[in-house]
């Protein structure tokens, strides 16, 4: 099992767990980590070798023609990652803390502390 299917397995478990429990807050975060996972995997470059469609702009025949390989993330990678969403989740706070969405920033660093919480169970 890489590390990236590792991850993925121990969040979407949290994430159904989460759900059950009706914590939004973990939801969130959970859902977020996915997300960010997954567009860290999207290649940088495509390069698809398949005849061209005559009747779709772009477009290209034959059934998968189109899909190409995602990039494989490593664990340290992973865990850099989930550092950077932690960081942006804590700066946001900030930002929100000094007006009128105390509420917002108190829910961001929530999550950041859910974050945080994975870095040591993976």
């Amino acid at each position: 099992m890489t590390a990236a299917q590792l991850w993925r397995e121990t969040l979407r478990d949290a994430l159904l767990s989460a759900r059950k429990e009706r914590d939004a807050t973990r939801v969130s975060a959970l859902r977020s980590a996915l997300s960010a996972i997954d567009n860290a995997e999207t290649p940088d470059t495509v390069d698809v070798d398949a005849p061209a469609s005559e009747t779709i702009a772009g477009g290209v025949v034959g059934l998968g023609a189109a899909e190409v390989a995602r990039r494989e993330l490593s664990d340290a990678q992973i865990r850099d990652l989930m550092r950077a969403e932690v960081d942006e989740r804590l700066a946001a706070a900030e930002q929100m803390s000094g007006g009128d969405h105390t509420e917002r920033a108190a829910a961001l660093r929530a999550e950041a502390t859910v974050l945080t919480g994975l870095l040591g169970d993976v």
